[in-house]
């Protein structure tokens, strides 16, 4: 239970800050959509690359970990797009996105030190590693999708050049991939280049949380709470459960790995959700928990205006 506290105080503790600077108008309306383009652009691709350029390469492709961990995530992933599309019938875009926010675990900013503290260093391992999958694998799907939403091209061979187009210049993806060659070919990050990566990425978690409490702050908790709550079941209950039964009854693994997978699996949905949301302008206000029925000052505070989607307001 201290573990815990010790964890998700201060997350949280970062959100109601960033409430509280919204609410109280301590920082102008701009401020939430300049904290998520920092985020975006800079500390996240810095603690992107510096997680995955340290890990040991024997690890990175632990394949029963990876077949848990990535099975868990597809099976749910599949799973919700579905049931955006036959209860709610969600564009593609929306869709993307109420099922990112049934899989996207927060490992790196809150499952990393939880399990450190729980279980030891050597757990720390399989939640950057859990990190690093999803970053790899899961945010350029997640990004495909929202380029093809976003494009609306009828050509694939259109759609394909602009999805690639998009994955080149995109701050998330290419810091991964140099990550990896980096991990691959055995080099060390020299130590002034380590340690910038390391504070400049060290604000993407504060900055992000940050960010997602001052744009709450011109938010409605009136109404809207089930939709919300479905996404809610699905990441704490849905995503660990599928997980557990990989785990447990499918894949044969390291005991502390196991453990380990499950307890990310059973986190809250980390805060790339809200960022790639409001970068793309898609699913917004739902993303951050909270009812579509947004007040100005809100939309004006993320950026959006009116975004309009297939002809009506989606967030």
């Amino acid at each position: 239970m201290n573990a815990l506290l010790n964890v998700s105080v201060p997350v949280f503790g970062l959100i109601f800050c960033g409430y509280l600077s919204a609410k109280f108008r301590i920082l102008g309306p701009q401020s939430s959509e300049a904290l998520n383009s920092f985020v975006y652009y800079f500390a996240l691709p810095a603690l992107l690359f510096i997680f995955v350029a340290r890990a040991p390469v024997e690890r990175i492709f632990y394949l029963p970990f990876l077949a848990a961990w990535g099975g868990g995530l597809a099976i749910t992933f599949i799973l919700m797009l579905l049931v955006a599309k036959l209860v709610y019938a969600d564009g593609l875009g929306v869709m993307t996105l109420r099922a990112m926010n049934s899989i996207f675990a927060n490992t790196g900013y809150m499952g990393i030190p939880l399990v450190m503290t729980a279980y030891g260093e050597s757990a720390a391992l399989p939640a950057i590693m859990a990190t690093v999958t999803m970053s790899v694998v899961f945010v350029p799907l997640i990004i495909i999708l929202l380029e093809i939403e976003k494009r609306g091209e009828t050509e694939p061979a259109a759609i394909l050049r602009g999805v690639a187009e998009a994955l080149v210049q995109n701050p998330i993806v290419i810091p991964v991939v140099l990550g990896v060659l980096v991990s691959s070919v055995g080099l060390s990050v020299p130590a002034p280049f380590g340690n910038f990566a390391d504070l400049l990425g060290n604000a993407a978690g504060p900055c992000a949380l940050f960010a997602m409490g001052m744009f709450a702050a011109g938010q409605s908790l009136r109404s809207g709470l089930g939709e919300t709550g479905v996404m809610t079941v699905a990441k704490l209950i849905v995503h660990p459960l599928v997980t557990w039964v990989l785990v447990t009854r499918v894949f044969e693994m390291d005991h502390l790995w196991a453990v380990v997978t499950v307890v990310v699996a059973a986190l809250p949905t980390g805060a790339t959700c809200f960022v790639l949301a409001q970068r793309y302008g898609v699913f917004v206000v739902r993303d951050a928990g909270l009812h579509p029925a947004v007040r100005n000052y809100g939309l004006r505070a993320a950026g959006l205006g009116e975004y309009r989607h297939t002809g009506k307001l989606i967030i």
